[in-house]
């Protein structure tokens, strides 16, 4: 399941890229336009910053603005960026422990096919499609 950090980081980078005028952005511009607290979107910029995203600078002029272009980013690299990898099932999250009844459970190659779409799904999806 997505969280609301990882819908909000989507909103968050749609609103960069609407808003955007070659200057950096507000964060309390950006809450006010979402309807998001800052002190909320603070986390979330946080982790798009560090996963080279966004840059932000501090100060009277400061604020967000996108790395790249919005066709350069995928909905999936976002939502990494502030969900971590997802998985259908939590024997598939990347930090799983080895399932006991992997190898005689039917519905295992179900699931990782579902994660392959999802994870298709997303990747095919850019932040450009969005706006």
């Amino acid at each position: 399941m997505i969280s609301t950090k990882g819908r909000y980081a989507l909103r968050v980078m749609i609103d960069l890229a609407e808003n955007t005028d070659g200057h950096y952005i507000a964060l309390k511009d950006v809450a006010e336009r979402q309807g998001i607290s800052k002190k909320y979107l603070e986390i979330i910029v946080k982790d798009l910053v560090t996963n080279d995203m966004i840059t932000g600078i501090r100060g009277k002029s400061g604020g967000y603005k996108l790395c790249r272009k919005p066709e350069e980013y995928t909905v999936q690299e976002i939502l990494d960026a502030t969900e971590g990898p997802l998985a259908a099932v939590a024997c598939l999250s990347k930090d799983a422990a080895e399932c006991p009844r992997s190898a005689d459970c039917k519905t295992l190659p179900m699931w990782k096919e579902y994660d392959e779409l999802t994870r298709d799904f997303f990747h095919s999806k850019k932040l450009s499609d969005l706006i």
